[in-house]
């Protein structure tokens, strides 16, 4: 597999939008992309049936704003290693003799066993980054940015078989982000969750602000699903930094602020300290506030740790970060 060997939850940014009232009629434009004079309303109304990506068939939640044409059709065809829409299976058919793509574009920056992740720049690769953000958008109601993908940069998680690597999920985040987020959207196939994958795509990202040097955020407000996926991983990894941390300690008792935590897991203060406040691990004691960790629930923590079968493994990371302020416009 020659091709195999050489070496992205949408984009941020939110659809700029006209409200209406009673006395506006909503227009529905003639094609598929929303513009500054498109309405919040038109956002709403699911326009596309069902897709199929490789083997899956998929029910979309959300609009959309693929061409119009297509919006008709019971089925939209996407190529899975392209991500190229089309109206039928004798079109897909005929793409497939010309795509010579079995992964996503960019640099493999990351393999273990089966899993791969590609690092696409949205600049370089433009066409591939709009159709993710088309097929993302279909999953995600509220940040999302469709054709302006300059100023951000794909991770695509993908799944190693026989016939190619097959996309499972991916994030992206911004070139230059004021904030340091470590995350504009992320989203996992909804063929592929409950598998871990969205756990492995965050623990990923704060791989990335590790080797940057920098405290990682995802760029907030969450979605429902977005805060539930974060609220899970960052407990389970504040506990296991907790619990390892008391285990090794001299000190008695152990002695470990919560700047130091936050450089320990590269979080960034604000979410360390939800995350303990929705433990319940600190209490007010003699004036000072102190972390107290219980038998119950470190028991709970271990289990839930003894049920995740695949991990990021920083050893296998091939990626020097890149200083986005001095290449001009990217």
């Amino acid at each position: 597999k020659q091709w195999y060997q050489r070496r992205v939850a949408i984009t941020a940014g939110e659809s700029e939008s006209t409200p209406t009232n009673n006395h506006t009629p909503v227009i529905i434009p003639s094609t598929g992309s929303l513009n500054q004079n498109s309405y919040d309303g038109l956002t709403r109304i699911k326009n596309i049936q069902m897709i199929e990506i490789g083997k899956a068939r998929m029910t979309p939640w959300y609009f959309s704003p693929y061409p119009q044409e297509l919006c008709g059709l019971p089925i939209i065809y996407i190529c899975e290693f392209c991500l190229k829409y089309l109206k039928s299976v004798k079109c897909l058919e005929r793409h497939k003799l010309k795509c010579k793509l079995y992964h996503p574009p960019g640099n493999e920056i990351y393999r273990k066993n089966n899993i791969s992740v590609f690092e696409i720049d949205g600049r370089k690769n433009k066409t591939y980054a709009q159709n993710l953000c088309l097929l993302a958008k279909l999953f995600l109601d509220h940040k999302t940015l469709y054709y302006d993908t300059d100023p951000f940069l794909f991770y695509v998680m993908t799944e190693y078989d026989e016939n190619g690597l097959h996309m499972v999920g991916y994030f992206s985040k911004e070139k230059e982000s004021s904030e340091d987020y470590n995350v504009a959207c992320i989203l996992t196939l909804p063929s592929h969750q409950k598998k871990g994958y969205g756990r492995l795509l965050i623990e990923f990202s704060y791989l990335l602000s590790r080797v940057e040097g920098k405290l990682g955020s995802p760029e907030k407000p969450l979605s429902d699903l977005g805060l539930l996926s974060y609220r899970s991983y960052w407990s389970n990894t504040v506990l296991e930094m907790l619990v390892s941390y008391v285990e090794n300690s001299n000190e008695s008792p152990p002695n470990l602020t919560i700047l130091e935590l936050c450089d320990r897991l590269c979080m960034k203060k604000d979410d360390v300290i939800s995350t303990l406040q929705h433990l319940n691990l600190i209490h007010y004691y003699k004036g000072q506030y102190i972390l107290c960790l219980n038998e119950q629930l470190i028991e709970q923590h271990r289990k839930s740790m003894s049920r995740r079968k695949v991990r990021i493994d920083p050893k296998c990371l091939q990626w020097t970060p890149k200083d986005w302020s001095k290449r001009g416009k990217w």
